[in-house]
């Protein structure tokens, strides 16, 4: 798998929470948001139409 590099901007306060919860499970960022990202449900594509539907 070839990493990509995301750029993304949050406040400061946000970026502070998630450095304290990064520390406090001992993993990094990226790691917490990769978790973060892999626990999102997968949109399912309605054959029907060219919008995405929630698969709840």
């Amino acid at each position: 798998m070839k990493n990509k590099a995301l750029n993304l901007r949050i406040s400061e306060r946000r970026l502070n929470k998630l450095r304290l919860y990064s520390a406090w499970k001992d993993k990094t960022m990226t790691q917490i948001l990769e978790d973060f990202i892999d626990s999102l449900p997968i949109p399912e594509i309605d054959k029907n139409s060219d919008t995405l539907s929630r698969a709840d």
